[in-house]
């Protein structure tokens, strides 16, 4: 199937609201002293668990799938969420060989500051990407 220009457009302008708003977060979360990943990680715990789950507190492997990390790098985030006090770890009482992931009241106040921010910026980018999803809408009809 070929695209028509004004797809390419809508396609075209859909990546760069998205870019602008990656760039953004980017600026955000160095601004508060953390990567984008960690925010990342600290977003997906607190929104944790997801709404159409009744799974329990978050497992080292629910962050590895929610982030689309290795086990190993998803365990090497935590550790530096840890270390700066924004995250912690406690025993599963499910299964021992687990941990459960929880933020600390520390990662919740970082959390409630970077959302505001990033809800903002996301607002700003609402028409450009919504415009870009309208004009790419028909696609879903061929």
């Amino acid at each position: 199937m070929a695209l028509d220009p004004d797809r390419f457009r809508a396609l075209a302008g859909f990546r760069h609201a998205l870019r602008r708003f990656l760039a953004a977060s980017e600026a955000i979360s160095k601004a508060a002293g953390v990567t984008q990943q960690q925010y990342q990680a600290i977003l997906a715990i607190a929104a944790w668990p997801p709404h159409d789950s009744a799974a329990g507190p978050m497992s080292m492997k629910d962050l590895a799938d929610e982030l689309l990390l290795t086990h190993h790098a998803a365990v090497q985030l935590v550790d530096r969420l840890a270390k700066a006090g924004l995250a912690q770890r406690s025993p599963s009482a499910i299964d021992r060989r687990s941990v459960e992931l929880s933020l600390t009241p520390a990662g919740q106040d970082l959390l409630d500051q970077l959302a505001t921010l990033h809800l903002a910026e996301m607002l700003k980018r609402k028409p450009a990407l919504s415009a870009s999803l309208r004009r790419l809408r028909p696609l879903d009809d061929d």
